[in-house]
This record gives structure tokens, C-alpha cells and sequence, in this order.
């Protein structure tokens, strides 16, 4: 299956169309069938409660802030600070990518010592969710390796402005080399915010199960963001579903 080639024929042209003064997709009814051609998680939630060895209790973690400005040095700090105080993980934000005060290598390195570090003083399995996000497919996987040499346990990806068919080309890699993948969904708003124009997220939700990834950011229903209980523990839900129910 193919996410790319699903969006380019139900969305491609109609949104186009002079006769539409707006028009929005509320939601995909995928058949069972089509389903099954895709990927899917590399791994899912039960297989990361195991490497992480962290049951019965949600996971605790926090994005590293603030997000651009600190060295790569700093930025390992601020990791191990976080992960020996108590937290399960943390991330990077979703612009933290490979800018010239704190390259993507000197990041993933300083990154590791934090993670291998706080791991040997706390005898709990620790994480970071290292972005590898980059401008072609070609650097993004050679990130994808980099992470996976070091021995770390998770990678990132923006999912939508770093594309579909990236998104699936570094799940299928993350899915063959034991790595988690979390998703970041940065610029959903640009195409879901508008009630009558655009895509609901649960049709951006559906296409991330489909194209790959451990988890996703889905919203909240408290904090800066803007998102309704109700809807963002639909999409919730949507999301850890095993199964598609047949019409």
C-alpha cells in the first residue's frame, strides 16, 4: 500500500476545483483488504513496555527546551539531567534538526553518553527520541543508522512535512533494525485548524497508522494547543485499535 499514492487520488485535484469555494475531508473508511497492504507500527506499544522493561503505569517524559540555542554539550546535559531525575524519556522538538550551533552527530553522540549514563546510575532503560528528519530520504536513513550504532532505542520523524513516503520508507527501516519510531506531527494545523476547509486529523491519523510509527503526538486537551477532549480521545482511540470493523 501506498499513503503517497491514496492522497494524490482522493485529495489531489478536487481541493482545486473553481466550483468549491471550500470543501473538507472528515474521515477515510479504509476496507479490511487495503488495510492489510500496509505496514502498519514497526513495533507497538506492547513491544516498547518491553524493551523499556515499564508496565502497568503511562510513560513519563519532556521535550527539551529551550528547543533551539544550546549546544550540543548542553543539550546532553540538560538529556541526563532530565532522565536521572526520574523521567522515563526525553525528545527533541520538532525544529531540532542540524543547524550550525548543534550539529545532528555532535547532538546524537553527547545524546547517547546521556542516555548510557543516566541508564548506569538508575538501572532503568532510558530513552531519547532523536530527531532524524532531514531534507532528503537518503540523509534521514543515514540518521536512522547513525542512532541505531550508538545503541539508541527510539528515533523521530516529522511525519507531514517530511512526507509519506519518507515516513514509510524509515518505519520499514526502523521496523527491520529494532528501532522504535515516534511521530511528530508538525503542520497538521495548516490543514486540519479550519472547520470547513482542509482534512480532519483523524484522516491524518488514519494515514500515519497506515504509513508507520510507534506513536504520534495526538493532541491534548489541556496545555497551549487547541484540541476538544471528546475528539482528541477519538483519535486516541482510533489509534490503538487492533482491528477495522467491517461495515
Amino acid at each position: 500500500g501506498s499513503v503517497t499514492n491514496l492522497f494524490t487520488s482522493i485529495v489531489g485535484n478536487v481541493f482545486g476545483f473553481k466550483a468549491l469555494r471550500a470543501l473538507r475531508l472528515e474521515d477515510l473508511r479504509i476496507p479490511p483488504a487495503y488495510s492489510k497492504t500496509f505496514i502498519g507500527p514497526p513495533h507497538g506499544i506492547q513491544v516498547e513496555r518491553d524493551k523499556l522493561n515499564k508496565y502497568g503505569r503511562p510513560l513519563l517524559g519532556c521535550t527539551i527546551k529551550p528547543k533551539l540555542g544550546l549546544s550540543a554539550k548542553n543539550y546532553g546535559r540538560a538529556v541526563y539531567e532530565c532522565l536521572r531525575g526520574g523521567l522515563d524519556f526525553t525528545k527533541d522538538d520538532e525544529n531540532v534538526n542540524s543547524q550550525p550551533f548543534m550539529r545532528w552527530r555532535d547532538r546524537f553522540l553527547f545524546v547517547a553518553e546521556a542516555l548510557f549514563k543516566s541508564q548506569a546510575e538508575t538501572g532503568e532503560i532510558k530513552g531519547h527520541y532523536l530527531n532524524a528528519t532531514a531534507g532528503t530520504c537518503e540523509e534521514m536513513l543515514k540518521r536512522a543508522v547513525f542512532a541505531r550504532e550508538l545503541g539508541a532505542p527510539i528515533v523521530m520523524h516529522d511525519y507531514l512535512t517530511g512526507g509519506f513516503t519518507a515516513n514509510t520508507s524509515l518505519a520499514f527501516y526502523c521496523r527491520d533494525n529494532g528501532l522504535l519510531l515516534h511521530i511528530h506531527r508538525a503542520m497538521h494545523a495548516v490543514i486540519d485548524r479550519q472547520r470547513n476547509h482542509g482534512m480532519h486529523f483523524r484522516v491524518l491519523a488514519k494515514a500515519l497508522r497506515m504509513s508507520g510509527g510507534d506513536h504520534v503526538h495526538a493532541g491534548t486537551v489541556v496545555g497551549k494547543l487547541e484540541g476538544e477532549r471528546e475528539v482528541t480521545l477519538g483519535f486516541v482511540d482510533l489509534l490503538r485499535d487492533d482491528y477495522i470493523e467491517k461495515d
